[in-house]
């Protein structure tokens, strides 16, 4: 039996190893190795955070001239880049397209192969590129100067060749990359993602561009539903109870099981005056033994939040958290016209 014990040891020990759990030493909870991965994150994002953070102290006149240029485009922008950068690209077009400013991207080697025909010149080209000086670069901006078509440019390097030939010009460069070998475009890809949305953003502004404006393009899964959801497609508009401030208290008590806490007190004009919920109800309780003869009036809550049948839903999930209440009378033109609660409005997909 005693030599069996140090082999049955040794084998749940070399499972437990090639099962991953972590036995002790450098890969165990705490472990140096861990400490060392971690502390490896927290470098790369410092560093990409730096970079960001720098971008905001370069933004000057060129920012202006860009997003001037691009609000003012007739056609469309087309926004070129390769490799790393294209990737990046990509991005900052499908962002200006959803935020207002119709946008595509265009492949620099497909473009000198014949997708350049897609360019004309109303259009205005954004092209992303570090050093500002890759081979297909020349061939893009050639077609640029000959077409008039004007071309911002997002790169780590102002003084390049695209840096030189562009209208304006967004200094995206990082001191060093992230990637322990400065060479995978790690820091620098994080600064011109960040360029690329502080020019959308700024245009989103410079249109006007609102909620709406977003709602009508984005129509489809649940951001379209929180941007067109209004308060009228889930609110109580028939057959909900609304008492008189004369009211017993005794006569509230079916109305607030009914609409689940929450009554609207109106005036003869059906102008709201108050609300009435459970809780107001059973603090009046504590505080009164007769309080059934009670009239409405005496614990009502006085000027009470409301919502406006064609607001977002979102705003009026919103405006009862931050008050802590949970269903608002709905009022059009002064006069009470429904109620929603919270509840429905979640299971809507108000937000």
């Amino acid at each position: 039996m005693s030599t069996v014990a140090p082999v049955a040891s040794e084998t749940v020990s070399r499972a437990g190893n090639e099962a991953g759990a972590p036995v002790g030493g450098a890969d165990s909870p705490g472990g140096a190795r861990h400490r060392e991965l971690i502390e490896e994150g927290r470098r790369v994002l410092r560093l990409e955070a730096e970079a960001v953070a720098g971008l905001a102290e370069r933004l000057g006149a060129d920012f202006v001239r860009a997003v001037d240029l691009v609000f003012a485009c007739r056609g469309r922008v087309v926004v070129s880049g390769i490799g790393k950068s294209g990737l990046v690209a990509r991005k900052v077009a499908a962002t200006l397209t959803s935020t207002g400013t119709p946008a595509g991207f265009l492949h620099p080697i497909e473009g000198l192969h014949g997708d350049l025909g897609i360019v004309g010149g109303q259009d205005v080209m954004i092209v992303l590129s570090k050093s500002g000086t890759t081979r297909e670069l020349e061939g893009l901006l050639d077609f640029a100067d000959g077409h008039e078509v004007p071309v911002v440019a997002l790169t780590g390097r102002p003084d390049s060749l695209l840096g030189r030939r562009a209208a304006a010009v967004l200094d995206c460069g990082a001191a060093t990359e992230a990637c322990p070998l400065d060479l995978a475009p790690t820091t620098s890809t994080t600064a011109a993602l960040a360029m690329g949305d502080a020019l959308a953003v700024a245009l989103l502004k410079r249109r006007g561009f609102d909620s709406g404006d977003f709602a009508r393009i984005h129509p489809g899964g649940a951001l379209g539903r929180r941007l067109t959801l209004r308060v009228r497609d889930v609110m109580e508009a028939e057959d909900y109870p609304a008492v008189l401030p004369h009211r017993t208290a005794r006569e509230i008590i079916a109305p607030l099981a009914r609409m689940r806490g929450t009554v609207p007190v109106v005036d003869e004009d059906r102008s709201v005056v108050g609300v009435v919920t459970a809780g107001d109800l059973t603090r009046f309780m504590e505080r009164n033994e007769n309080f059934l003869g009670a009239p409405v009036s005496d614990f009502m809550s006085r000027s009470p939040k409301v919502a406006s049948s064609g607001e977002l839903g979102a705003v009026a999930v919103h405006r009862m958290e931050e008050y802590g209440i949970m269903a608002l009378p709905v009022v059009d033109e002064g006069r009470l016209v429904g109620i929603v609660h919270l509840h429905d409005l979640l299971r809507a997909g108000a937000v």
